[in-house]
């Protein structure tokens, strides 16, 4: 039985000009044990989309089923137990300043009504759980960024949640903290069997630790799928856009590139191919000019390194022959790669 199940999930709010509708009939099911990713640009509902896991909203419609329970039905009693189960990471910590590392941390505990001894022992488990040993007495002003967050991941984790919920937790964070905060989130989710939902925008924390993403727009769910069959073959033109940003840090080089060429060899056309694993391994290059005597250059090629595997794309101009580049498109769609034709004469 999954863990988490939305079906035909909507929030409405009332505003000064109507109803707006933040998250729009939205079907998703997260597994145990998943890292989760939802990816979207701001406005795309995933705060809203968060707030309906945690029951901090309610939805106007559809039904947001957790462990098998309908949320909505909960008693306030029942919501607050509830609650206890679900661990929050914030993007700007939310961190109480006047209280150290060690206060923070227990805090919810505190809240829970936990004898001081038991908060006391707990604290301790958690903060050699995200490493922070010997800043215990340390106060928020005193810590780095990364700090910060990592007393907020451990105060989620106090009251042993089932399910931690991460929104936006590395935004505020340089790159090289980022990928800290990532590895540290991965050890909890396999260390303590934690199911993580990763609220995010952008591509580099999806492909770092997430096994399935769900890919938003405009409130709804456009896309979803294992991490790696999105890399390799996106549907939708926002699951494209994200993936473009992120594999192609010279995306505008390499427009000018193609444009220059076709303009240069209208004749000819560019494919590109995306390569997963052994398929890399193939000579395709060799092969298709072997039989089919075109001419390859190879315009950019890179490699993105997911959880489940790398995925490396190849940009080529075919030139020949019309006859010649119609039979190596097409030998190249029956290889054990993606293709896609970028451009035809």
């Amino acid at each position: 039985m999954p863990l988490i199940e939305l079906h035909q999930v909507t929030k409405e709010f009332s505003g000064k000009n109507g109803k707006i509708t933040a998250v729009q009939s939205v079907d998703l099911t997260v597994a145990e044990g998943d890292i989760y990713g939802i990816i979207g640009y701001s406005g795309a509902g995933k705060s809203t989309l968060v707030r309906l896991l945690n029951g901090l909203e309610i939805p106007t419609s559809g039904e947001v089923i957790i462990q098998g329970q309908n949320i909505a039905a909960f008693s306030n009693k029942e919501m607050r137990n509830f609650r206890k189960k679900i661990g929050m990471i914030f993007q700007h910590f939310n961190l109480l300043w006047s209280r150290t590392v060690m206060e923070n941390i227990m805090l919810p505990l505190e809240i829970a009504g936990v004898a001081k001894e038991q908060r006391k022992q707990r604290a301790e488990e958690l903060v050699k759980l995200v490493g922070l040993s010997g800043r215990e007495a340390a106060y928020p002003s005193q810590l780095s960024g990364g700090q910060k967050q990592r007393v907020g991941i451990a105060r989620a984790l106090a009251n042993n949640p089932d399910i931690l919920l991460c929104d936006e937790a590395t935004s505020a964070l340089d790159p090289q903290t980022t990928d800290e905060v990532l590895a540290l989130l991965q050890k909890i989710n396999q260390e303590l069997g934690l199911t993580v939902v990763l609220i995010t925008h952008e591509m580099h924390v999806i492909k770092k630790i997430c096994n399935r993403v769900a890919v938003m727009e405009n409130g709804q769910v456009v896309e979803t799928g294992n991490v790696i069959d999105i890399f390799k073959k996106p549907k939708t033109a926002i699951a494209k856009r994200f993936i473009q940003q992120e594999s192609d840090k010279n995306n505008e080089e390499t427009e000018l590139i193609l444009e220059e060429l076709l303009q240069q060899y209208p004749e000819g056309k560019i494919v590109r191919l995306v390569f997963h694993g052994e398929q890399a391994k193939l000579p395709i290059i060799s092969q298709i000019v072997k039989e089919y005597h075109v001419e390859v250059s190879i315009i950019q090629g890179n490699i993105q390194q997911t959880k489940q595997g790398a995925v490396g794309s190849l940009y080529i101009q075919l030139l020949g022959t019309e006859q010649q580049i119609e039979a190596a498109v097409a030998a190249l769609s029956k290889m054990r790669v993606e293709t896609e034709v970028i451009a035809y004469e």
